[in-house]
C-alpha cells in the first residue's frame, strides 16, 4: 500500500483519487479549498458522475480515502502525489498554466523525502520540464523526487469504469524507480492484464493531446458527412452504422449532433492547434475541426428557427438536455448554451429541462425558466429541441408530447426519436442528417 495525494478534487482528482482507493492505497484528496473539502467529509459529492457517490462512501468507510485542505499533511507523507488541478483555455486559446503552477510551488514548499510526481491534468506538451524546475526552485530542503506523466482518458458520465478498467495506462519518465512505483499504484490493472505503456514524459503528454483532438476530429468530420446527407437525400444513420463495420475506423464517435462540448475537446483542441502555430506546424485538419464544430452549434438554431418560420419574437421554446452529454450535470461548452443564448437574444422564451443539469445551467442563464420534468417544460410551447440523448428523451410518448404543446414543432439534434412515429403523429420536425424538414 501507498500513500497517494491527489491536489485538486475537481472530476479528475476526485475520480482518480477515489478510483486509486479503491485499489487499496491510502489516499487524500487535497483542496485550497476549505468549503469544498468541508462539504466532502460531509459526504457531498460536488460533480455529478453514476457510482462516484457509493465508491466515496466505501472507501471512506475503510479507511482508505480522506479529504484534506491542509497541504502539509496532504504532502509531507505522500509516495506519490498527483497534480489534477485544472487547466482552462485562456484567451488565446493556450491552456491556462497557473493552477498547475501553484499546485507546483506548494509541492516543493512541502517536499520532505522522496516522492514520485505525477501530473493527470492535462498540460502543454513540454510542461514536464517546467514543472520540475518550480518544484526544484520551491524546495526548503534536499528531497529528491521522480516525475511522472500520467495522461487521463476519462469519458464523463462513465468515467469510474474508464478508470477502473481502461483500455490503456500511460506512464512518462525517466527513472526505473519511479516506474516501479507506478506499476505498484496500478497493480491491479497487472492482475488484469490491462495494458500499461511506458514512454517518455513529451510522449506522454503529446498521446493526451493527440487522442482528444482526434476523437473531436471524428465528430467535427460526421457532422460535416451528416450535412452533406441532408443536402443530398441520403441516410446519415446508415452511412454511420456501415461506416463503423470497417474495422479500421469503428463505430466510435461516429454519431453526427449539435456539436461537441464538455471540459476536454473544446480546450485541448485549441491548445494543440494553438502549439502547432507555435512551432511553424499547423494543424489543419484540426483547425478545420474547431471551425465545423463552432458552425455545427449555430446550424442548429438555424433548423430551429425555421421551423417555427424564422422569428424567435415571443415564441416559447422548450430546451430539452442541457449537458453537453448524457450521465454527467457538466454543461462547459455545451450546445444547449448557443440554443438558449441565440433565442433569448432573438426575444425567444425558454423553458428547459435536464436531469441533472438544471443547476450547473443556471449559473449562465439564472433568468429562464427551469422545469422538473420534460412534460413541464414543453407544455404550451410553439416548439421543442433535443439537445442531449438522456434515455428518458428516447421513451417520450409523441402523442403525450404533441397533447401538450401548442404545435407539435420538434428538433431532435441527437436523432434519437422514431421519423416514421414523428411522421405518424403530423410532427414539423428536422434532425441532423436523416430526414430532411418534413411536414405531414
Amino acid at each position: 500500500m501507498k500513500n497517494v495525494t491527489f491536489i485538486g478534487t475537481g472530476y479528475v482528482g476526485l475520480v482518480s483519487g477515489t478510483g486509486i482507493s479503491d485499489f487499496g492505497h491510502k489516499v487524500t484528496c487535497y483542496d485550497i479549498s476549505e468549503k469544498k473539502i468541508s462539504s466532502l467529509k460531509k459526504g457531498n459529492i460536488p460533480i455529478y458522475e453514476p457510482g462516484l457517490e457509493e465508491l466515496i462512501k466505501k472507501n471512506t468507510a475503510a479507511g482508505r480515502l480522506f479529504f484534506s485542505s491542509d497541504p502539509e499533511i496532504a504532502i509531507k507523507d505522500a509516495d506519490v502525489i498527483f497534480i489534477a488541478v485544472g487547466t482552462p483555455m485562456g484567451e488565446d486559446g493556450k491552456a491556462d498554466f497557473k493552477y498547475v503552477e501553484s499546485a507546483a510551488k506548494t509541492i516543493g514548499e512541502y517536499l520532505d523525502s522522496y516522492t514520485v510526481i505525477c501530473t493527470k491534468s492535462t498540460v502543454p506538451i513540454g510542461s514536464g520540464k517546467k514543472i520540475i524546475n518550480i518544484i526544484n526552485k520551491s524546495k526548503k530542503n534536499d528531497a529528491t523526487f521522480d516525475y511522472i506523466s500520467n495522461p487521463e482518458f476519462l469519458r464523463e458520465g462513465s468515467a469510474l469504469n474508464d478508470f477502473l478498467w481502461p483500455d490503456r495506462v500511460v506512464i512518462g519518465g525517466s527513472s526505473k524507480k519511479s516506474f516501479d512505483i507506478m506499476k505498484e499504484i496500478y497493480g491491479p490493472l497487472f492482475k488484469n492484464k490491462k495494458p500499461i505503456v511506458y514512454t517518455t514524459v513529451t510522449t506522454a503528454e503529446m498521446i493526451k493531446y493527440a487522442s482528444n483532438a482526434f476523437l473531436a476530429l471524428k465528430i467535427s468530420y460526421m457532422n460535416e458527412v451528416a450535412n452533406l446527407c441532408e443536402s443530398l437525400g441520403a441516410d446519415i444513420k446508415q452511412v454511420a452504422k456501415v461506416m463503423g463495420q470497417d474495422g479500421r475506423i469503428s463505430s466510435k464517435f461516429l454519431h453526427p449532433g449539435p456539436g461537441y462540448g464538455g471540459s476536454c475537446f473544446p480546450k485541448d483542441t485549441e491548445a494543440f492547434a494553438s502549439l502547432g502555430r507555435k512551432h511553424g506546424n499547423k494543424i489543419r485538419t484540426i483547425e478545420a475541426a474547431i471551425k465545423t464544430n463552432s458552425e455545427q452549434k449555430l446550424r442548429m438554431v438555424k433548423k430551429i428557427k425555421n421551423l417555427i418560420g424564422g422569428d424567435f419574437e415571443n415564441k416559447t421554446i422548450a430546451i430539452l438536455g442541457l449537458s453537453f452529454k448524457p450521465n454527467t450535470d457538466d454543461v462547459r461548452e455545451s450546445a444547449s448554451i448557443e440554443m438558449i443564448k441565440n433565442i433569448k437574444e432573438k426575444g425567444g422564451l425558454i423553458k428547459a429541462f435536464d436531469p441533472v443539469a438544471n443547476d450547473s445551467m443556471k449559473i449562465i442563464f439564472p433568468d429562464i425558466s427551469y422545469k422538473n420534468s420534460w412534460e413541464e417544460a414543453c407544455k404550451d410551447t410553439d416548439a421543442a429541441v433535443i439537445m442531449t440523448e438522456w434515455n428518458e428523451f428516447r421513451g417520450i410518448s409523441l402523442s403525450h408530447l404533441k397533447s401538450l404543446m401548442k404545435r407539435p414543432v420538434l428538433l431532435d439534434t441527437r436523432n434519437i426519436l422514431d421519423v416514421e412515429k414523428l411522421k405518424k403523429n403530423n410532427f414539423l420536425f428536422d434532425n441532423v442528417g436523416h430526414n430532411l424538414l418534413y411536414e405531414n
